[in-house]
């Protein structure tokens, strides 16, 4: 056949794609979700139908898929980002690879006949949970910003670095195994190397390669170069014994603040949903069912145990850092699996004589069905906390500090009608709120917006007043305006304040307080509606704007009234009745007077004024 492919090469690939086409969307559908949807048309496709032989050559393929996934993921952590997420990575995440895997080894060796070695391979392998299932299902939900997103990925950044350490180990616990960990120093020093030599490159050779590229003006080119930047990261981290998806992840987070960030993100991502669907299908094709009907009792009771003794571990060590309760319920729940990094440990166990294959293919059985169990663990979760509460997130600054031209505090309805004519402007823009549901909806549309509470002085601090132009107040409640505003005035006396009224009386309190600029949150909405509607009525639309004009004229002369004489005065300006149609602007000339019958017209010209 041209080409050198085979019918089978094709007929093997529409099986592939078909079974996604099918299972994704239904799944998605039922409310599970698409990762148990590939996982299902794994089984299917193979141990069921026996419609894929070589599952393995398929494993290998798909497995970029969780790479290209680590690299997108870097691209939204610049660094700054992730050294503020230290504490959460070296010590949350430390904490429960060590202590999830001593518990679980402990358990091994108490119900189970195995050794210490066995019993060491097997609950450090299980304690490592599954990236690519974890973070396509915080992606699927839109929970991967939410603070049980970040100590979930914090967690999982941690066990991605501990592989290292872990399969280096794993000789030294092989029968006879003393001095099969001689070179582990010097493994080490080339992982460090490769590390290094891979940050020096992205700090100073990605941005020039792209910009090249980018003047070509070649988009498959540019396709191209971000595919290689990937693949040469990836395979630089696995010849120096690190996994390929933390190379990729590095590389990420070094373009994290190019100017190319977004392009690459885009032309990664098709290939990134392809074979990260096809990586999970390849964990249901390998799937033992002989191992499944033969030890079913073992693994029935082995997948609910590990995954609740994880999940109670990581529950607890989220309290112990100073996590909130609903925060450290979600955590735990989208992380009780097992990963695909024990399926490496286990199969180097084999290799090195530690266990036999029947209990690998156990250990293999157990892994895969606590991932598919995993959208059934996070749909429980509402049950374990109260899903109503307002949820928090944790303040984080970074790119704040250089300021904007206006900072925003405040990003409901009105502030946002407002940011639209800011930017459409070219102004820079950076907005703070209070909400973080409202927070991540804004970060989903690229708005450079901060999760903080406007009347503290360190939040003002830190999201650049002293750098900004203006401060626009557009916070709904009157009570947390006047706090903000008072708290600007006191603390930054020569910052430009408009703000965001609450009603009239409002209007004039802000006015007495000498803001330079307010404005009801209804009065101009009013306006226009009003006159639309005088159109709608057979008012034209030049006789609409002249009205619309006046009341807003009458308006302001009416508030200059009762900044002087209180709040009730000035109601002559008001309109309470129809007005008899006349001249709003008194006109240019005067006024003829015509009459029609000539007997009437008077001995000289009659001349009229408007009233």
């Amino acid at each position: 056949m041209a080409g050198g492919a085979t019918p089978g090469f094709y007929s093997e690939a529409i099986i592939l794609l078909g079974g996604a086409v099918v299972a994704a969307p239904l799944f998605k559908r039922l409310g599970l979700g698409t990762v148990l949807g590939y996982l299902a048309a794994g089984v299917v496709i193979g141990p069921l139908l026996g419609l894929f032989a070589d599952a393995e050559a398929v494993f290998q393929v798909a497995e970029f898929g969780v790479v290209l996934l680590l690299f997108v993921i870097g691209l939204e952590l610049k660094p700054s980002r992730l050294w503020s997420m230290r504490r959460s990575i070296f010590g949350l995440g430390a904490a429960q690879v060590v202590l999830t895997g001593l518990v679980l080894c402990a358990l091994a060796m108490v119900l189970t006949p195995f050794s210490l070695s066995a019993s060491l391979v097997i609950g450090f392998g299980l304690a490592l949970s599954s990236t690519a299932f974890a973070l396509q299902i915080l992606e699927e939900r839109g929970e991967m910003s939410r603070r049980h997103g970040q100590k979930s990925f914090a967690i999982l950044l941690f066990q991605d670095l501990a592989i290292v350490p872990l399969l280096a180990i794993i000789p030294l616990l092989a029968p006879g195994g003393t001095d099969a960990g001689n070179m582990n120093a010097l493994n080490f020093a080339l992982a460090i190397g490769a590390v290094a030599v891979l940050i020096a490159a992205g700090r100073y050779l990605l941005n020039p390669l792209f910009r090249i590229i980018g003047n070509t003006g070649a988009r498959e080119a540019m396709i191209a170069t971000a595919l290689f930047v990937v693949l040469a990261s990836a395979m630089l981290m696995q010849v120096a014994g690190l996994s390929m998806a933390m190379g990729a992840f590095i590389a990420g987070v070094m373009l994290a603040e190019s100017s190319y960030r977004h392009e690459l993100e885009a032309d990664i991502e098709p290939f990134r949903g392809l074979l990260l669907g096809l990586f999970f299908m390849a964990i249901g094709m390998s799937l033992d069912l002989g191992v499944l009907l033969r030890e079913w009792l073992v693994i029935l009771i082995a997948v609910p145990l590990v995954m609740a003794i994880k999940a109670a571990i990581i529950y607890g060590l989220c309290r112990a850092f100073a996590t909130p309760h609903d925060v450290s319920v979600r955590t735990a729940l989208v992380l009780p699996q097992g990963g695909e990094f024990g399926f490496v440990m286990f199969s180097s166990a084999v290799a090195f004589g530690i266990f036999d294959g029947q209990t690998s293919s156990i250990l293999i059985a157990i892994v895969t069905l606590s991932m598919a169990l995993t959208p059934i663990s996070v749909a429980l979760g509402p049950l374990l906390y109260d899903d109503d509460k307002p949820e928090q997130m944790d303040e984080d600054f970074a790119g704040a500090d250089r300021g904007a031209d206006v900072l925003m505090v405040g990003f409901s309805r009105f502030g946002q009608v407002a940011s639209q004519i800011l930017l459409s402007g070219g102004s820079d823009v950076t907005i703070i709120d209070h909400s973080a549901d409202r927070v991540r909806a804004a970060q989903r549309f690229g708005f450079r917006i901060y999760f903080g509470d406007g009347t503290r002085k360190d939040v003002l601090e830190a999201a650049g007043i002293k750098r900004a132009k203006i401060v626009a107040v557009c916070t709904q409640k009157k009570d947390v305006t006047d706090q903000i505003v008072a708290l600007i005035q006191r603390e930054y006396p020569e910052a430009r304040l408009f703000v965001r009224a609450y009603d009239r009386a409002h209007t004039l309190e802000l006015r007495a307080g000498n803001v330079e600029y307010e404005l009801r949150e209804t009065f101009e909405s009013g306006l226009v509606f009003g006159a639309r509607t005088l159109q709608a009525l057979g008012v034209s639309e030049d006789a609409a704007s002249e009205i619309r004009d006046d009341v807003r004229k009458r308006d302001e002369e009416r508030l200059r009234i009762q900044a002087v004489e209180g709040i009730y005065a000035g109601g002559h300006m008001l309109h309470t009745e129809p007005v008899t149609p006349e001249p709003l602007t008194k006109p240019t000339r005067e006024a003829k007077v015509i009459y029609t019958d000539q007997s009437d017209t008077p001995d000289r010209e009659e001349t009229t004024e408007p009233s």
